[in-house]
């Protein structure tokens, strides 16, 4: 039997035809069909599960790797193109279609023998650019993988090991109004005293280097009289949170800071993950990575991504991986160059068929 094998552009194809289909979150129907049929006539079983994730499964081995990457995009149009230096321009062809569609690609590029050791599932997710999380969260319970790759910008040598963890303080201070020319605070006051406070107690918090560091930061404010009989202030402040310092810990020293200052309204828990460099998922792309005639490089984000979601409930070898700069991330200037998606392409394939036949070794006889 012949093994598959991609028609030469085809895996540019796919994530060219991609990016140009607009998906931002809530939006992403039209992409989900395009993509699970994009799947179903390459050998995939593939469908739109009930998230609207874009489910694509090959393969019937003992073992699971899911491949987990977002089919949203933040809002914000730019013009699909490729430029006369092969790099491709367009909403998502970093964050995080990209991504994605190498997964697809490789998947789509396994060998038989890889196919009968693992079973290979790609979920293209739903609702990764906003709070909700839908996709991720719906498929954290449909999944028992034995690792899992999820999909965002790391650069072709490199692999993601963890990402900060979040929360989001909404702080509202009312009280009546009052002659500035008298004695007292105002509203703003007040609400200035408390972002003063939580800063201090995101310095007093923080371990060392930029990942062991509590990040705070101011995100809205206003302030102004209601009715003329009140004045209200109100604030909202995000955390990035390092391992140490759970969201659940967070709110509970904060409310004693500011007990009696500001009502606040704790929004968004994302508890912060770091996996180990040295699993079997961590190998098999390393040695995937040198053999392309890479140098593979660890790296640990600030921000955070699906890989927060799913990371409690499954606690398998887990990395993040995929082609491109994620500082262009959401800017008007998101580009991915074709040779370097390519190349990430080339990886990941050689990197699951390590994979595969690591798990089948090390499986109990």
């Amino acid at each position: 039997m012949n093994e598959p094998v991609l028609v030469p552009g085809e895996a540019r194809d796919l994530l060219t035809r991609a990016i140009s289909i607009p998906s931002v979150s809530g939006q992403e129907g039209e992409v989900a069909g395009y993509l699970t049929d994009w799947m179903s006539a390459r050998g995939f079983s593939a469908h739109i599960d009930a998230a609207g994730n874009a489910v694509g499964e090959r393969g019937g081995g003992p073992h699971t790797v899911l491949l987990l990457g977002h089919i949203d995009t933040v809002p914000g149009e730019i013009a699909v193109r490729v430029d006369a230096e092969g790099v491709l321009h367009g909403r998502g062809s970093v964050d995080a279609k990209g991504s994605f569609c190498t997964f697809v690609a490789a998947v789509a590029g396994l060998g038989h023998e890889t196919l009968r050791l693992a079973r290979f599932v790609c979920v293209g997710a739903t609702e990764e650019e906003v709070p909700s999380s839908r996709g991720a969260h719906f498929a954290a319970g449909q999944y028992h993988p034995d690792a899992v790759l999820i999909g965002e910008p790391s650069g072709w040598e490199g692999l993601t090991l963890g990402y900060k963890g979040r929360l989001v303080l909404h702080a509202e201070v009312t009280k009546p109004n009052f002659h500035t020319a008298g004695e007292g605070h105002s509203a703003g006051d007040d609400l200035t005293e408390a972002w003063f406070r939580v800063r201090a107690w995101a310095q007093e918090r923080s371990g060392a280097g930029i990942f062991g560091a509590v990040q705070a930061t101011v995100q809205e404010l206003e302030s102004g009289s209601e009715g003329g009989l009140t004045q209200t202030a109100r604030g909202v402040f995000g955390l990035r949170l390092p391992p140490e310092v759970t969201p659940d810990q967070a709110r509970a020293e904060l409310g004693e800071r500011l007990s009696g200052l500001a009502t606040l309204d704790f929004r968004g828990d994302e508890v912060a993950v770091r996996h180990p460099k040295d699993s079997s998922l961590a190998r098999a792309l390393r040695l995937a990575i040198r053999e392309a005639g890479g140098t593979p490089v660890f790296k640990l984000k600030t921000g955070t991504s699906d890989m927060n979601v799913v990371a409690p409930h499954w606690p398998v070898p887990t990395l993040a991986y995929g082609p491109g700069d994620s500082r262009l991330d959401h800017t008007p200037e998101e580009r991915l160059s074709l040779a370097e998606y390519d190349r990430a392409v080339a990886v990941l394939r050689d990197a699951l068929t390590r994979l595969a036949r690591s798990l089948a070794a090390s499986a109990p006889t």
